[in-house]
């Protein structure tokens, strides 16, 4: 099994074209689906833990664990939506063929923070500034994020070009770019709701903390400290 997943994680990275186009075949899905969710789970656990080594062990098992979940609700809480809009305007596409692209586009980031591990593990040996190295992994987040949602975009579009309605296609492009901003801002909100994953090492080991403010207001005063505006 664990072999096989790889595999399909390795088709998708390398022949994308043949990887959608076994999903508009529904091909396989629910192996797809599961596959690509054990790899996804297994590259974002260690790269939580990186993060949270800020704090100790406790700290690195619990981001381990929470980094995966926070990708995993924020797909589940969002795609529902998805679903139902698309077929409203148009849509023929299985509640499965949604899942399949959404689980790729998280592989896909998954991947990537997998790549950009040896760069965190670096600087959070080498520096010991607590404020950098979040922004840093902010940076990271983000820019890994963008790149997610520009395959999980492209591919959608790629698919509904080949169910020719040219009339309701910019109508359900521009309903995929409304919902990606959704699904980006429903992420941020909910990584800020699950925090701490990194734990700042002046405080014990919390699995939650309190809710206040917002994602938005805590990245203003990180660039702020950085800066000594604070």
């Amino acid at each position: 099994m664990n072999i096989a997943a790889f595999e399909i994680l390795m088709q998708l990275l390398r022949d994308r074209n043949a990887f959608l186009t076994e999903i508009e075949q529904e091909k396989n899905l629910d192996k797809k689906i599961v596959s690509l969710l054990f790899c996804s789970s297994v590259f974002l656990a260690l790269y939580g833990a990186i993060i949270g080594s800020t704090n100790g062990i406790l700290q690195m098992l619990s981001s381990a664990f929470k980094l995966p979940a926070l990708y995993l609700l924020t797909l589940l809480i969002c795609l529902p939506t998805l679903y139902f809009l698309d077929i409203i305007f148009g849509s023929k596409k299985t509640f499965n063929q949604y899942l399949a692209l959404l689980m790729a586009s998280m592989a896909i980031i998954s991947v990537m923070l997998f790549g950009f591990a040896p760069v965190t593990l670096f600087f959070r040996l080498s520096i010991n500034d607590y404020n950098f190295f979040r922004l840093l992994n902010l940076v990271v987040l983000s820019f890994t994020g963008v790149i997610g949602i520009k395959f999980f975009y492209s591919s959608m579009m790629a698919l509904i070009k080949k169910e020719g309605e040219s009339e309701s296609l910019n109508n359900r492009l521009k309903l995929i770019k409304a919902w990606l901003f959704l699904y980006g801002f429903v992420g941020s909100q909910l990584g800020w709701t699950l925090r701490p994953f990194f734990g700042s090492p002046n405080l014990p080991f919390s699995l939650f903390r309190e809710i206040e403010s917002n994602f938005y207001v805590e990245v203003l005063k990180i660039i702020g400290s950085l800066l000594g505006l604070n």
